[in-house]
This record gives C-alpha cells, sequence and structure tokens, in this order.
C-alpha cells in the first residue's frame, strides 16, 4: 500500500517536505513545500528548470517535475518539522532519461527482470575541517599514523555522536564510527540494503552530515583530495546479488567463498573499470587519490590498477570474505546513483559474457606492483582520459542509453576545460623564468 504522505505529516508532526534530485555533478536539488501542499506534489511533482541544475538542458525546455517517492522519506532527526524525499525527474509525461536515480532504476529493474537483486553498502568517508576549509578543525590530530586514534576520535565525540544517534533513529543500523587513515578523517558505517535504498540513504548521509558539522562551527567534506600529503577520501561498495533470500554470489565450496556470478560480475567490473573511472571519480581532484604518491601515513588506500584479490586492501576490488566483494575504486565525490548503476551494469554485462577475472593477484600492489602482469591495466590519469573511455564505451551506451552518456561527458568536459583555463602557483613557479 502506497504511503499517504498528507497522512504522514499529520502523525509525525511534519510541517515541510524537501522535495530532492540529484543532477549529473552529484549536486542534491531541492523545493520546500509545506505539508499543506503535499498531496497535490506528490501526484504532479515539484518543478524545476533542469537548465538552472546540471544537466543538459537549455532554458526552453519545459518544466521538469520533480515526483517524490513516498518509500524514501526520511524525517530529519535534528530538526523533525522537516521530511526529505528522494523524487523522480520527469518531463512532458515521460521519465528524465539523464537524470541519475532514473537511470539507477532502470539498471535494477533490467537486474530484476534477469533474477537479480543487487544489495550493497557504502563506506563514504570524510573529513571535518575549519568553517573556512583551509585547515582541519583539530589542531591536535597531528599523528604520523592517525587511523584509529582514540582520542582524535573522541574530541570529536560531539559531532561523530550527533550523526550516530541520527542514523540509529532512522534505523539504518549503524555499527561503527572510526578516525580514518588521514588526520582529521572519519568514516561511519551502516547495514547494507537493496541498492536504491543504499544510493537514497547515501544521499541524505552526506547531507546530513555537512549540515550537522555546520551546527558545530565546522564544515565537513568529502572532496577526494583535499590536502595532497594526506589520504583521500574514498567510497568503498560492497556488493551482493540475491534472487530472494539467496545470495547469488555465495558459494562455500571456493576457496573465497564466491559463485560463478560473482566472478563474472567481477570480470565485468575489471572489464570495464577504466571506462566507468569517469563516474567513479568524477572531478579533477580525483586523480590526485587514484594516482596519488605515498602520503604521510605510508599507503594511499586507493587503487591505481585494476586488480582483485582476496582479503588485500591494495587492489581495486577485496574479497573480504564469502558472498560478496569490495570494490575500492569510487570516492567521495560520486554521485551516489550513478555510482551503483555502473557497477551494476558493468557486473551484469560480466556475467552475460561469463568475462573471466583471472585469477586473484594476492601481492602487495603498493610495493610489489612490478609483478603484476604485464596486460593488467592502469586507471585514467586524470579526468580528460576518464571521460574519453566514458564517451567510448558500447557498454556505457547500451546499458546506460546514449542521452545520458552525451549529457554527462559533454557537461563534464565543459567541468574540464573550466579547469584547464586555470593558471596555477606550480605553473608560474616553474615556467616563469624559462
Amino acid at each position: 500500500m502506497a504511503i499517504d504522505l498528507a497522512k504522514e505529516a499529520q502523525d509525525r508532526g511534519i510541517k515541510y517536505f524537501l522535495i530532492s534530485f540529484v543532477d549529473l555533478f552529484g549536486t542534491l536539488r531541492a523545493k520546500l513545500a509545506p505539508a499543506s501542499a503535499i498531496s497535490d506534489m506528490a501526484k504532479e511533482g515539484a518543478g524545476f528548470a533542469g537548465f538552472a541544475s546540471w544537466l543538459d538542458m537549455t532554458p526552453a525546455h519545459p518544466d521538469m517535475l520533480a515526483i517524490p517517492d513516498p518509500d524514501s522519506l526520511i524525517q530529519l532527526p535534528w530538526k523533525p518539522e522537516v521530511g526529505w524525499l528522494a523524487a523522480d525527474p520527469y518531463m512532458d509525461g515521460k521519465p528524465v532519461e539523464q537524470a541519475p536515480r532514473n537511470v539507477l532504476k532502470r539498471l535494477l529493474k533490467k537486474a530484476e527482470d534477469a533474477g537479480y537483486t543487487m544489495k550493497s553498502g557504502v563506506e563514504p568517508e570524510y573529513f571535518l575541517v575549519s568553517a573556512d576549509g583551509e585547515a582541519l578543525s583539530d589542531a591536535s590530530d597531528i599523528q604520523a599514523k592517525p587511523c584509529y586514534d582514540q582520542s582524535a576520535l573522541m574530541r570529536r565525540f560531539d559531532v561523530v555522536r550527533e550523526i550516530c544517534d541520527c542514523m540509529l533513529e532512522l534505523g539504518w543500523g549503524p555499527y561503527q564510527n572510526d578516525h580514518e587513515d588521514a588526520n582529521g578523517q572519519f568514516e561511519m558505517n551502516w547495514d547494507f540494503a537493496d541498492a536504491l535504498t543504499t544510493a537514497d540513504r547515501m544521499v541524505f548521509f552526506k547531507y546530513m552530515v555537512k549540515a550537522i558539522a555546520e551546527k558545530h562551527g565546522i564544515r565537513a567534506t568529502f572532496m577526494p583530495k583535499p590536502f595532497a600529503h594526506l589520504t583521500g577520501n574514498g567510497c568503498h561498495m560492497h556488493l551482493s546479488m540475491w534472487n530472494g533470500d539467496k545470495n547469488l554470489f555465495q558459494d562455500s565450496d571456493d576457496a573465497l567463498g564466491l559463485s560463478k556470478d560473482a566472478y563474472n560480475f567481477i570480470g565485468g567490473l575489471i572489464d570495464h573499470a577504466d571506462e566507468i573511472c569517469s563516474i567513479t571519480n568524477p572531478t579533477v581532484n580525483s586523480y590526485k587519490r587514484i594516482n596519488a604518491p605515498v602520503t604521510s601515513s605510508g599507503a594511499t588506500w586507493a587503487p591505481n590498477t585494476v586488480t582483485f584479490a582476496g582479503n588485500n586492501r591494495t587492489h581495486m576490488i577485496r574479497v573480504p570474505g564469502g558472498g560478496r566483494f569490495e570494490f575500492r575504486l569510487a570516492d567521495g565525490a560520486t554521485n551516489a546513483y550513478l555510482f551503483p548503476a555502473v557497477v551494476l551494469a558493468s557486473g551484469l554485462d560480466g556475467i552475460a559474457k561469463k568475462s573471466d577475472p583471472g585469477k586473484p593477484l594476492d601481492i602487495d600492489m603498493y610495493a610489489e606492483g612490478y609483478k603484476a602482469p604485464a596486460n593488467v591495466k592502469k586507471l585514467p590519469l586524470n579526468l580528460l582520459d576518464a571521460l574519453r573511455l566514458t564517451d567510448g564505451s558500447e557498454m556505457l551506451r547500451r546499458e546506460l542509453g546514449d542521452e545520458f552518456v552525451d549529457a554527462y561527458v559533454k557537461l563534464k568536459m565543459k567541468n574540464w576545460n573550466e579547469f584547464s583555463r586555470e593558471l596555477t602557483s606550480w605553473e608560474r613557479a616553474n615556467t616563469l623564468d624559462c
């Protein structure tokens, strides 16, 4: 039975609804609607000018109507008079093909028709920095190896506790919070769920973390590499495929506990990792994380080659236990809906083609990468190279559609060109006297 948003508002004391969608750059867009108008909004949608966000539209396009998904309703724990709703953009009565949530839903439907339900959990890392973004918010967080530092964690207890309390109240099943490998960096883990629910929660999590940090007079950033000498912000995904209550990736007879479907799925990711990289790692700054030199802690914890292994964090894909694997490529800037969409598209392609990922490569890729086979693929070195690979990907055009690929590449190329026009202090320091 569909959720009656007007009744939910009355029962929960919600006075306003944020009707939200995410654009191609991952920016959260919203309109604030009073509860008295939500019944009409639920049917007709909230109106937006698509050109005013990062979608490939012009001012001449008709209204884009974002129709809220009642099942996505989240009541803001720190502002309970407001309810947040993920919405699906429509135009002229049809889903907007390039809208990220619509892209993911199309892929999930294809998987469902083939007998697969994707379940995922994400680990978005973030830094707590000063309000102006120039420095860490904790001047005492200076250890060379700060990961799991109890003192640094507890100095930010008020912020971490409030975020975790919110997740507990929302029923997400948070189970651990830690100080991560970089000074000022944190990670919070919650239970996995179906891929759409996880994507909606990731969108809301990033908003929630930023909002709560602001309450405490500081700033939270998911920027891939905010500090050159420190480990960057990853967004690892743990995933499995199910049919009802059966985990289709589980095989207790296999050395790593994975089924043939799981290996073929991994094979698909290995086949297409470079093509999807502009989406998992979507900013100029992203390539300062996945192709970074050693950080002050001693390791970047980010991949730069397309490899997989058992329980070994130096690879792009890690298998920590049976029935699932961890995909470690994406960073904190990745679009919460496009990330699972391109992972699913790659994996389904691998299953269809029975792609062989080869044998797991159980070496330390940071210290012994030279031992990897000569045919192991490297990841793109910059956003331009990554976009060219996305643009030419037959798989992405087939699975996600030409309209999406063309729109994404067009807008991201504008982004790259804007960056290319900028002069940096490094350029002046190194070429002023050439």
